[in-house]
């Protein structure tokens, strides 16, 4: 008979519930797998964030504190706080406003500075409403959008978010290829500068690494770039100064200045830099269960926007009347733009110690370059926040380059050639950003106006309707620009058919974003709910 082996075989161990323990790791492993899916797309992680240690008060974590109660103003504070805002004001700052300055300078010489002034604090306000939402519920606008909306508007709103991001973004890179260009002396062609701009997203990625506070530090040397290369501008060229004032307090608008003033409030507000502002606040640590807590961060990020806001407008000041001095009232006036801006100073002011074109031409890139840096940044958010997606930042960044970069090396390789074509792209790019301008503004308002998300932080009903006004008002000043535009585009049936088209359904979802964002009275609210009783009996 044959003998078989006889062999044991060890028992898994047991826990006290009598599960394997060696299965209990991959369980957990499963487990922690299903939450990374669920887990939402954040702004910052928590590794990312800065975070204040406080050596000299023992008790600025302590739990009873300041749950309702503001604490004290600290400089150490709004040092801690400050940096947002330096990115938030890029946006006032991108070749697209320096080109309306100038143009606004040249035609209308000092006229508009009252304009200026604001349209800059009407900017403030939006971007002080964006930066509230982030604050006070730990969210940015897109994923707010992406929970409030249902799925065929949060991505048509998407889409025009994306759309207003890239128009923006292919005159940034434009922009930085004619300062390249420049700085060059003519060298390296535009689809060349193009190329070398688009390496910004590397750059970008390289800083991302060391830290939030690096990255800002790094744009606070782009507005010093800025601030310092347009004042010598303003000391070569010296400007009026009593006609700057005149400007500046006493309003003034004329039927010839009519598109100059559409160009200056325009500029002010894009829509990219809404959604920004609201997730770049959400970079400190910020207890949220603290209602003075928040509050302290909303009063000091208010703070660090309206200096950032103060000195982008100075920046502006200065190119807005170095070319009202250069160029109102001259043959010039008419046909200046960012790429022979730089050649028609040139040519009034002549070389010196250091050629003032060389010097436009730095400030054109600083601004250039920190542009499209932040455009990357708000790619980043608002292809996350609507889409929820979890993937590696660099490789979003990639897409958000790609959208833009391709489409920007096809405009120079077909423009490279004509100032006249240049400027006629860059008032396209102006309409469509105005076109997306009420699917940044209404949803903004929309949000900060309502109780279950914003909490004891909604906006009261005075700040509620000045939001409003600046919100209608800036959308009729956009929508007359488009009106303006098209009617002069429009030629031919086919174009014509599908211009009214387009009109028609734009107005369409906008009337459906402003229904959306109605608050009936309370007395209504009782009135349906005893006819909807009434009719339940």
């Amino acid at each position: 008979m044959e003998k078989i082996s006889s062999f044991e075989v060890e028992s898994p161990p047991l826990d006290e519930k009598g599960m394997d323990t060696q299965e209990i790791p991959l369980l957990r492993r499963n487990e922690e797998e299903e939450k990374e899916e669920d887990r939402e797309e954040l702004a910052y992680e928590e590794s990312e964030k800065v975070h204040m240690v406080d050596l000299n008060n023992s008790t600025y974590n302590h739990p009873s504190l300041y749950d309702v109660e503001t604490p004290p103003f600290s400089w150490k504070k709004l040092w801690f706080f400050t940096g947002p805002g330096l990115l938030m004001s890029i946006g006032f700052l991108d070749p697209g406003n320096l080109e309306g300055d100038l143009q606004a300078g040249a035609i209308a010489g000092y006229s508009l500075l009252w304009l200026l002034m604001w349209a800059t604090a009407m900017g403030l306000l939006i971007q002080l409403l964006s930066a509230r939402l982030g604050v006070a519920t730990g969210r940015h606008l897109a994923e707010h959008c992406r929970d409030e909306y249902p799925t065929w508007a949060r991505y048509l709103l998407w889409v025009m978010a994306e759309l207003a991001l890239i128009g923006s973004d292919i005159q940034e890179v434009i922009g930085s290829a004619i300062a390249i260009n420049i700085l060059s002396r003519g060298v390296l062609p535009l689809w060349s500068g193009v190329l070398i701009t688009a390496l910004d997203c590397f750059l970008f990625l390289f800083l991302e690494n060391y830290g939030v506070r690096k990255l800002e530090a790094v744009f606070a040397v782009f507005i010093a770039t800025m601030a310092l290369s347009f004042a010598w501008m303003v000391d070569d060229t010296k400007p009026s100064g009593s006609e700057l004032l005149v400007g500046v307090v006493v309003p003034k608008l004329s039927s010839k200045t009519i598109q100059q003033a559409v160009g200056v409030v325009g500029c002010i507000i894009m829509p990219h830099n809404v959604f920004l502002h609201s997730a770049l606040v959400q970079s400190r640590d910020i207890d949220h269960k603290k209602q003075g807590r928040v509050q302290e961060a909303l009063n000091y990020y208010s703070i660090e926007s309206t200096f950032a806001l103060v000195v982008s407008f100075i920046i502006n000041l200065f190119v807005t009347t170095v070319f009202a001095k250069s160029f109102y009232g001259t043959p010039e006036a008419n046909s200046i733009g960012l790429a022979n801006a730089g050649h028609y100073l040139q040519e009034k002011y002549g070389g010196g110690f250091f050629p003032i074109l060389y010097i436009w031409g730095i400030g054109l890139l600083a601004a250039g370059q920190s542009s499209t840096l932040t455009g990357t940044y708000a790619g980043q958010f608002i292809m996350g926040g609507f889409l929820n997606l979890r993937v590696k930042k660099w490789i979003r960044s990639l897409i958000t380059r790609s959208c833009a970069i391709i489409p920007t090396i096809i405009v120079a390789l077909l423009f490279d050639t004509s100032d006249d074509m240049l400027d006629s792209l860059n008032e396209w790019l102006n309409v469509l950003q105005s076109i997306q301008i009420p699917f940044a503004l209404i949803p903004l308002l929309y949000l900060v106006s309502k109780e279950e998300i914003m909490g004891v932080f909604k906006i009261g009903p005075v700040l509620k309707t000045l939001a409003w006004l600046v919100a209608g008002l800036v959308i009729v000043i956009n929508g007359y620009l488009m009106v303006e535009f098209f009617s002069g585009e429009a030629r031919g049936v086919v174009f014509g058919s599908i211009v009214c088209v387009f009109t028609v359904a734009y107005v369409l979802f906008v009337l459906y974003l402003i229904s959306r964002s109605i608050t009936l009275p309370s007395w209504m609210m009782f009135s349906e709910q005893k006819t909807s009783l009434t009719l339940v009996k």
